[in-house]
């Protein structure tokens, strides 16, 4: 991987992060039970691995 692919992975993965706090903080899940948002550390890690797939789509192959 390239500098440039590492820091546009990285950065999606911050974004991620941040929106799947975010979503949990706004959102979430009222009882509980929901697996990907009843934790703020689910919601955030899923958000992050999200945010670094995404991202990586962009990335240009050599």
């Amino acid at each position: 991987m390239t500098r440039k692919a590492i820091l546009v992975t990285g950065l999606g993965i911050v974004v991620g992060a941040i929106a799947g706090y975010l979503y949990y903080y706004y959102i979430g899940c009222a009882t509980g039970k929901c697996a990907i948002t009843s934790k703020p550390l689910n919601s955030t890690f899923n958000g992050s691995l999200i945010g670094g797939l995404v991202f990586n789509m962009f990335v240009k192959d050599n």
